[in-house]
């Protein structure tokens, strides 16, 4: 049996640990396959597409700034990813359709939302509105959150997502470091904190003594926002735990085996990020 492709598209990807992720299960699981990275400027897709369609490639990964994007390409977008019109993981199916889901809310989920008791009376703030931003919103839903804001530099992105998710309310992006104040749980949805990026240009001083902060960065492991806050005792969680779990299902879509994640995972992947 030949050996199977798999990866990460994605402008940049460099940062990724995709390929610990999967490589280490491929390796657990004795499956013939490795995992790696693609750095594709957007004319590039459909070539990747075309590698999925002739089984040069058995599957990818979409991160940004390509997850709305791949959808012209794919045949069909299927539960999550129909409902967020945001894709993340692509495969070829038995009828040789090109489908495309969404494990980034099975992710969040799985990560952050399941723990946060009486999450329906919290009111949420999510900060961005990019690639990963319907996948939050829609895990809030999901999770029956009480009322769900998004900020975000481009105003007009905002009022794109409302259109599909026509309960949320629009913030003005200048307001953010007032707003802060007045919400249960904010994720940060944007790029800012991530390695070698930009990052906020203030600190989150006036915040809930009870609020929850989600970062969906987990390169690095502490962003300057999240340290700042985690000195300051309030709960924080970063991306690892959702990117580990989203990383989860799209193991399962292509493989059929539901991956562990064990200790040594974890520390390998921790061990990466320092």
């Amino acid at each position: 049996m030949s050996k199977k492709s798999f990866g990460i598209i994605g402008d940049p990807v460099n940062h990724s640990l995709s390929p610990v992720l999967h490589n280490y299960w491929f390796n657990k699981y004795d499956i013939e396959a490795d995992y790696s990275l693609f750095n594709v400027k957007e004319q590039e897709i459909e070539t990747i597409v075309k590698k999925i369609k002739n089984k040069e490639l058995n599957g990818v990964n979409v991160t940004l700034p390509y997850k709305q994007k791949i959808i012209p390409f794919v045949d069909q977008l299927v539960n999550d990813a129909k409902s967020t019109n945001s894709v993340n993981t692509i495969f070829l199916d038995d009828n040789k359709t090109l489908v495309g889901e969404n494990t980034d809310v099975f992710g969040l989920q799985a990560a952050y939302l399941k723990e946060i008791p009486g999450i329906e009376n919290k009111k949420a703030l999510v900060i961005g509105a990019g690639g990963v931003s319907p996948s939050v919103i829609f895990s809030l839903q999901k999770s029956k959150t009480q009322e769900i804001a998004i900020i975000n530099r481009t105003h007009e992105k905002s009022i794109f997502l409302k259109k599909k998710f026509n309960s949320l309310k629009i913030l003005e992006w200048n307001s953010l470091e007032q707003e802060i104040s007045k919400f249960d749980i904010i994720i940060n949805a944007t790029s800012l904190g991530l390695k070698n990026g930009e990052d906020f240009q203030f600190n989150f001083n006036n915040v809930k003594d009870n609020l929850i902060y989600i970062d969906t960065i987990y390169n690095p492991i502490e962003t300057k926002t999240l340290k700042f806050l985690k000195e300051d005792k309030i709960k924080t969680f970063n991306g690892l735990e959702m990117f580990i779990y989203q990383g989860q299902k799209s193991f399962y879509l292509w493989n059929k085996i539901n991956p562990e994640i064990d200790n040594q995972l974890i520390d390998l992947l921790i061990s990466k990020l320092k």
